[in-house]
């Protein structure tokens, strides 16, 4: 995984003006003509790669956006992964469909590939790239390698999300725009500054001797270490995304820990990390948006998760999937190191607070 591109996809997240050429560079490898980015909350917010801008622009100024059915599909999806538009529609059904037959293949495109996230601070977030008709769809390998920058895409696009798509002057204020908790942390895990909303979480998340940043769920204090050691030795590896858990072992919130890198160091100044703290509601988050924001499982790693959550047995989880059950218990595996938990059952007690299966 090419450490540089990250590295600038994290600096992206508050020096939002750069995120056109991180676009540019997501479409050069994937053989495309420009990436997009689009954010909504009360308002919507978008940027480009220059090549495609005033293609967008009347996309959204003339209505468009508001009819293409390509979001709503993205969305829909539980699977934390980019889709094409094989994923949803025959060649027939794309042939006759408004958005495509008089908007994009007029104008040279008509092949995507692209991710929706929407968390539970409401905010809704889709990666695309583009295609010209002529080159044709997306290959298996090109989304693949997408998918691989996915969970960094994610965390940095949901601070861009929370200040707007706008660059913050100042530590102080860039902190308090993403009006959710939120601190500056050393690479030792100290607290250099704080937002008021951190007030609020004063059960589960305290400043000890030293300013030292110390959380009440153990397994989310080994893991918040754990990723501030990986960040410079194992970059783009490093799992940056985790629950905090309440005394029952129910996850209550997200915690995202955002690198500073390059001119964000501008911003922070000599910080190290961002820490981000999202949201879980077990009456209004489907399990789609807790493995999408929380776990960036794999679609294979998402099905054994509800699977387990549902009851179902690892021989079921096999069958239903025609693969074989040691495939399954790999897979298993993988979801228990992402989600911090050691056994089965702790897997089960974890997604049962939040609505696994849900529709999204």
């Amino acid at each position: 995984m090419d450490s540089d591109l990250i590295d600038r996809i994290y600096e992206c997240s508050v020096v939002p003006e750069l995120w056109p050429s991180v676009l540019d560079e997501l479409a050069e490898m994937t053989e495309a003509r420009g990436g997009l980015l689009f954010s909504a909350r009360k308002v919507l917010c978008w940027t480009a790669s220059g090549s495609i801008r005033d293609v967008f622009e009347d996309y959204v100024n003339d209505g468009w956006f508001l009819r293409c059915p390509r979001r709503p599909c993205l969305m829909s999806q539980a699977q934390p992964s980019f889709f094409v538009e094989q994923d949803f529609w025959s060649e027939d059904q794309i042939e006759v469909d408004p958005i495509y037959r008089d908007f994009f293949r007029p104008r040279g495109l008509g092949w995507s590939a692209g991710t929706g996230l929407q968390v539970p601070t409401g905010d809704s977030i889709v990666f695309s790239v583009e295609r010209t008709l002529e080159r044709g769809p997306f290959e298996a390998e090109d989304v693949a390698a997408l998918n691989e920058l996915r969970p960094h895409l994610a965390r940095s696009a949901l601070v861009s999300a929370r200040l707007g798509l706008q660059r913050a002057q100042g530590a102080t204020e860039a902190l308090s725009g993403l009006r959710l908790p939120a601190l500056l942390l050393n690479e030792a895990g100290t607290v250099i500054e704080a937002n008021p909303w951190m007030e609020t979480l004063s059960e589960q998340v305290k400043f000890g001797a030293g300013n030292r940043l110390v959380l009440a769920d153990k397994a989310a204090q080994d893991q918040l270490a754990a990723a501030l050691k990986a960040i410079n030795t194992q970059p783009g590896a490093e799992r940056c995304t985790f629950p905090l858990r309440d005394e029952l072992g129910k996850a209550t919130m997200v915690l995202h820990l955002i690198p500073i890198r390059r001119s964000a160091h501008d911003i922070f100044g000599q910080s190290f990390a961002l820490l981000l703290v999202t949201p879980v509601s077990s009456e209004r988050t489907p399990a789609a948006n807790l493995l999408r924001s929380l776990f960036d499982l794999t679609p294979a790693e998402a099905r054994v998760a509800q699977g387990v959550a549902g009851g179902k047995t690892l021989e079921d989880l096999a069958v239903a999937g025609d693969v074989s059950i040691n495939t399954v218990r790999n897979q298993l595996r993988r979801v228990l190191e992402k989600t911090g938990c050691t056994r089965q059952a702790e897997l089960a007690a974890l997604l049962a607070s939040v609505a696994v299966g849900a529709a999204p």
